[in-house]
Parts: C-alpha cells; sequence; structure tokens
C-alpha cells in the first residue's frame, strides 16, 4: 500500500468568530401603563444562557458577553395593539456604543453594538422605552448588566 500523504499542517488557531447575543425586553405595556412602574412589568432574556447568563424573566438580568461579541436589542410587547418601542441605551461607551436601527420596510427599532473589551467586572447599563402614546420615556430603576465569561467549573448567580 503506497504512503499516504501527510496533511498539510494546520494552520494557528483562528480567532473566534464573533457571536451574536440578542436581548430582548418584553414588556406588558397595558400594567406598566396602568400602574405607572415599568419595573414589575419587564422581563429579560438573552440567547447566552449556555455560557452563563442568569436572570431570565428579571428586569435585572445578567448576559455573559466577550470582546467581539455583537449585541443585539430588542423589544416584545405582551399586548400587541399597545406601543412600545426601545428609545436608549445608556452604557459606558469604553465598552459598548449602541446604535438604533430599524428593520428595513418597517418601523420596529432595535439596537446593536459591539462589545470592545473583555470585561472583568459587571457592566451596569439602562434601557428607557417608549409606551402607549405617552411622550416621556419609562426608564426602570432595575438595571440588567453586562459581564464576563463565568469562571471555570461554576455558575454563578444560580
Amino acid at each position: 500500500m503506497p504512503p499516504r500523504n501527510k496533511q498539510p499542517a494546520q494552520p494557528a488557531q483562528a480567532a473566534r468568530p464573533t457571536r451574536p447575543v440578542t436581548i430582548t425586553a418584553v414588556v406588558d405595556p397595558v400594567a406598566a401603563l396602568a400602574s405607572e412602574n415599568l419595573d414589575d412589568n419587564l422581563y429579560f432574556y438573552d440567547t447566552n444562557k449556555a455560557a452563563g447568563s442568569t436572570g431570565f424573566g428579571t428586569p435585572a438580568l445578567h448576559s455573559r458577553v466577550r470582546k467581539g461579541d455583537t449585541l443585539l436589542w430588542n423589544v416584545i410587547p405582551l399586548e400587541c395593539e399597545t406601543y412600545v418601542s426601545l428609545s436608549d441605551i445608556e452604557i459606558d461607551p469604553r465598552i459598548a456604543e449602541p446604535t438604533q436601527k430599524v428593520y428595513p420596510g418597517t418601523d420596529i427599532v432595535f439596537w446593536t453594538a459591539e462589545v470592545k473589551q473583555d470585561l472583568t467586572e459587571p457592566v451596569p447599563y439602562r434601557l428607557s422605552f417608549l409606551l402607549g402614546t405617552v411622550s416621556t420615556p419609562f426608564t426602570p430603576t432595575a438595571r440588567p448588566t453586562l459581564a464576563g465569561p463565568a469562571s471555570e467549573g461554576k455558575k454563578e448567580g444560580r
């Protein structure tokens, strides 16, 4: 049998591809407008549970992210006939600089940003929402956070 051709040496490990992390705010706009309280009517989720994100279904979501990750924030109203929009994101610009965008052919707003550095400490941020016909944004007091990867061998925040 002839000798096998040697496989070419594999190049050094390529840079890890960036991954989108979608952060979704689910809002009960009818209850928030009736009670004038967004904190009790706001539920966050993200697509990074496998990496250690915690706080799902609360306004204090703790999203695990890494440098280079693309963040995408969107909002879903529980009552589809009541207007809800994410109007602002305040976060340390050294970490991320969110940009407001609109899905083509619609008036549906979403925001994106790239994580600029690996995080060693949690970074809180603040979201503001427009609800119904009220022109003043609702800003919850609870603040979601971005955090670096969970420590090896344990999951934090359980």
